[in-house]
């Protein structure tokens, strides 16, 4: 049966952003708290289904190595963009976090909820379920690119937001990676069908 999804306005409650101090939390701990959050670019997004975290000690993470000019923003505040290019291809979206530079939360997947129709026009008329399951996707349906690499999570065209009612998260070991792919760091929203992927042990 095609899935339909009913858009519903507004968006967000105006006191619904999070606070400065979410983004404080060290990077697995905001990434399981992100799931159910909801995530708008230019009024365009949903509920956050699926995230990653790492950190500068992670062997996975860009910022393992030091700062560098693509991952300065790792470096930065917590609770901005960090916004890079995968395999040269897809752009992929992190929220910087913790008290110890270098940390941030890839966003994988999301469960769209508004704009739509822009949504399915960037990624070519595909159904919902398929526009934002996987970082490139999710950023090719909100129009995401480099330009907002070090913006704020907390000013537009972001609005990130706390989840409506209680979520049920899940843990698994992280994909598409070689070193570290064993840490269990890799965060889903129970029962969800907009996961890029089935989480495992």
């Amino acid at each position: 049966m095609p899935m339909t999804i009913q858009e519903t306005d507004p968006p967000v409650p105006p006191d619904a952003r999070l606070p400065e101090a979410f983004y404080r939390q060290p990077p697995p701990r905001l990434a399981r708290a992100l799931i159910g959050c909801r995530l708008f670019v230019d009024g365009a997004g949903g509920r956050i289904v699926e995230t990653e975290a790492y950190d500068a000690d992670d062997p996975a993470s860009h910022s393992f190595g030091g700062r560098t000019l693509r991952n300065a923003s790792m470096f930065g505040p917590p609770g901005h963009a960090y916004v890079y290019r995968s395999y040269g291809l897809h752009w992929c979206l992190n929220v910087v976090c913790g008290t110890v530079p270098g940390g941030a939360v890839l966003i994988r997947a999301l469960e769209p909820e508004r704009g739509l129709d822009r949504m399915q026009a960037r990624r070519g008329g595909l159904a919902p379920r398929d526009l934002c399951r996987g970082p490139g996707r999710l950023c090719q349906a909100l129009a995401v690119t480099g330009a907002l690499d070090g913006c704020s999570m907390s000013a537009p065209p972001f609005i990130l937001a706390a989840p409506v009612e209680g979520v049920a998260a899940i843990a698994g070991r992280r994909i598409g990676i070689t070193r570290g792919a064993e840490t269990p760091w890799r965060f889903g929203l129970a029962g969800s069908r907009f996961l890029s992927r089935p989480l495992r042990d």
